[in-house]
């Protein structure tokens, strides 16, 4: 069976937001062959690969396959990458909030299992953390009704937030998937990642996974 490989990348790797200039030059520096990078639009569609770099550039939010070689990537300042493991087969996910409302990690995990996936391990990537990330209380009820009243989080401050890991974790533990890995990285608080919301940077890391 082939064996996986994740790699989050940080400010070491370069900027890989899509469209940047020599972007191609970084990519094959974490992986060689063509990547299946996504036009994300912060919604639940998921692809199925079956050949390096099939689907670069469509309009999706998470990638899988079960075939070896093809790399899978999407990008991110803030919200959750989301990379997904099990026997023969790996997804990616870009997980923000309206994502997560609307379902993209379990619509990740039932293509995979699509291709006979069987346990998954989750590993949530550098992502905004509840600390950082102040949130208006309509769109916080929105995902509070969706995933439940733990996604309710505080700022530093005292003010409302949205706490990204717990959504992310109900939102996965939902669809059968507790098998997961925090890294504990907040993008906002990091000298090593880009942030949008914190410093209001246009450059993006990315959460890579191929076998």
């Amino acid at each position: 069976m082939a064996s996986p490989t994740v790699v989050f990348t940080d400010r070491s790797h370069g900027n890989l937001a899509v469209g940047s200039v020599d972007v191609d030059d970084r990519r094959r520096a974490v992986a060689e062959t063509p990547w299946t990078w996504l036009h994300q639009i912060h919604g639940s569609r998921v692809v199925v690969v079956t050949r390096p770099g099939e689907h670069a550039g469509v309009k999706a939010d998470a990638a899988v396959t079960a075939t070896g070689g093809c790399v899978l990537a999407v990008q991110v300042g803030d919200c959750a990458p989301v990379a997904l493991v099990a026997d023969g087969v790996v997804g990616v996910a870009h997980a923000g909030w309206r994502g997560l409302a609307e379902g993209v990690l379990p619509a990740t995990v039932d293509a995979m299992r699509r291709l006979g996936a069987g346990p998954i391990t989750a590993t949530l990537g550098p992502c905004i953390r509840a600390g950082c990330y102040e949130f208006g209380v309509d769109d916080l009820d929105r995902v509070a009704a969706t995933l439940g009243e733990g996604v309710r989080g505080t700022t530093s401050v005292g003010t409302p937030a949205l706490d990204v890991p717990a959504a992310v974790r109900a939102s996965l533990g939902g669809v059968g998937v507790t098998d997961l890995v925090d890294l504990g990285v907040c993008t906002a608080c990091s000298a090593d990642h880009w942030s949008h919301r914190a410093r209001a940077e246009g450059e993006r890391q990315a959460v890579v996974a191929w076998m």
